[in-house]
């Protein structure tokens, strides 16, 4: 019974001196939550949750490495492991998240087990673009029609 008296006491001092502290400024309390940040946070979080844990087992050659404290992020790496790109995932929808791995080239397998298609083995690597000749090298490459009657072309 003492330890309730003890603390109902103490739990009305905490009220008497919250009261007491919002009363010193004006009456506004010592701090203001912004709920409309935390359910973002919360939602950010837990989209980015449920793409890693159902939905990155179901895309070929995406793998997901953990970094304790670091904020969600895809990084994007050349055959080579140079990294290409880095693109934050905390403020992304799970469906967003989707669509843009679906947009980088990335193949969905139906299941995590189920094969990759031969032409999807590398993805979402693209093949080198090859570049055109430039106009000049072009236009040198180009062989005048010889002339019919054994003249030189200059003349």
């Amino acid at each position: 019974m003492r330890r309730a008296a003890a603390l109902l006491l103490l739990l009305l001092l905490l009220a008497a001196a919250v009261a007491a502290a919002a009363e010193g400024d004006g009456g506004s309390p010592p701090f203001q939550l912004d709920w409309a940040k935390l359910r973002g946070l919360a939602r950010g979080k837990v989209e980015v949750k449920a793409f890693v844990t159902e939905d990155i087992p179901l895309y070929h050659n995406l793998e997901m490495k953990h970094l304790p404290g670091a904020d969600p992020e895809l990084v994007l790496l050349s055959y080579r492991y140079a990294e290409l790109e880095r693109i934050p995932l905390s403020d992304m929808t799970r469906e967003e998240i989707n669509r843009l791995v679906q947009e980088l080239g990335f193949y969905r397998k139906e299941a995590p087990d189920a094969p990759v298609p031969e032409q999807f083995q590398f993805a979402p690597a693209k093949p080198l673009p090859t570049l055109p000749l430039p106009k000049a090298r072009a236009a040198e490459s180009e062989t005048p029609s010889e002339p019919d009657n054994g003249e030189h072309p200059d003349l």
